[in-house]
């Protein structure tokens, strides 16, 4: 696939990401809202491919909502709380943006090992 097929497949993604965000913030006051949203976005990043139109992607899109929300509005007001779950909300999207990153990471092949047994060097 060239880098012209996978920019569309990223713009999804990174709006994806931004449409899960804002679901988790807006539903995170709520226990079962937070818990729908972090087993949400896990899974979306396990089941994403690596590489920056995948997985990162969508983390940039994940993250950029949820620094949107946690800045101050014009009124002075705030949609992440300075609560338990505002900042395992935080948290998380460390996490998410962790995820992001170490989709961007080269695979590293297997070590050149002949699969035999001998002594330690």
């Amino acid at each position: 696939m060239t880098t012209l097929q996978r920019a569309p497949i990223a713009v999804l993604l990174f709006v994806a990401g931004g449409v899960v965000a804002l679901c988790t913030v807006l539903l995170h006051d709520y226990p079962w809202g937070l818990v729908l949203g972090v087993v949400t976005t896990v899974a979306t990043l396990v089941a994403l491919p690596p590489g920056w139109w995948g997985r990162f992607a969508f983390a940039l899109g994940w993250m950029g909502l949820l620094w949107r929300a946690a800045t101050e509005t014009a009124a002075g007001d705030y949609l992440v709380a300075t609560d338990a779950s505002g900042y395992v909300l935080l948290v998380f999207g460390l996490g998410v943006l962790a995820a992001g990153l170490a989709g961007l990471l080269p695979r590293r092949g297997p070590d050149d090992d002949s699969g035999t047994v001998g002594p330690a060097v």
